[in-house]
């Protein structure tokens, strides 16, 4: 039995549970977000200070590993782990599964880090400068930082499509041994798997984008808004 079987067809191409999920996900995050930033005033309810501390959070992790400009990775790298921690806890959702199991969400998700890298390094340095550095030390290493910018977006999305299906199969292993008597470790260890691993995935998604916008070149955000 797959374990995201194809639900209908656009034309040629077959649209799977794991993209029927995902396009549901992005629905509910978006009405989400809407319904939750409405609102928004200078004296914060329940609800604004709970999305002010959970922004806060996603910054200073950021902002801990890139401390130049936090702000201006804080669109993409929060997104995506928002996007992540959801998706990854779709499978304890029953009859769904986390369409991070899913190799062709996962490869789709490496591309966006894969293209973020080099749409922030030319933001902050320009063609010219970011593609020098492919350069450096010598041309000669030029085909050894291509390979590595190729093997590192590959291994990005084996991990998490491998560390999800993983995870999900062996729940199921679990409960079919052991029946239904233990659904409750299984779920938790469900969910600290799933936010360990949208948090690793973020993490690496960081350290290649702060690698390419050359951080150390740059000048500290703190800086410029007090000025």
């Amino acid at each position: 039995m797959e374990p995201h079987p194809i639900v209908f067809h656009l034309g040629p191409l077959g649209i799977s549970a794991a993209v029927v999920t995902t396009w549901g996900i992005m629905l509910v995050l978006a009405l989400a977000s809407l319904l939750a930033t409405r609102a928004l005033g200078e004296h914060p309810g329940k609800l604004q200070t709970v999305l002010e501390g959970a922004v806060m959070a996603i910054e200073n992790s950021i902002a801990a590993l890139f401390p130049q400009r936090p702000r201006m990775l804080l669109p993409f790298v929060g997104t995506l782990w928002v996007f992540l921690v959801v998706a990854n806890l779709a499978g304890i959702v029953p009859g769904l599964h986390s369409p991070t199991g899913d190799l062709s969400l996962t490869a789709a998700l490496a591309i966006l880090v894969f293209l973020s890298v080099h749409w922030y390094g030319v933001r902050a340095a320009g063609w010219r400068a970011y593609l020098r550095h492919y350069l450096s030390p010598s041309p000669l290493l030029l085909p050894f930082h291509l390979m590595s910018e190729l093997s590192r977006t590959v291994a990005l999305a084996i991990r998490l499509f491998g560390n999800m299906a993983s995870l999900e199969m062996a729940a199921l292993l679990v409960l079919l041994v052991a029946g239904f008597l233990v659904p409750v470790p299984i779920l938790l260890l469900h969910v600290v798997e799933a936010l360990v691993q949208a948090y690793i995935f973020g993490m690496l998604a960081l350290v290649y984008i702060a690698s390419g916008i050359q951080a150390q070149k740059l000048p500290r955000e703190t800086t410029e808004t007090s000025t």
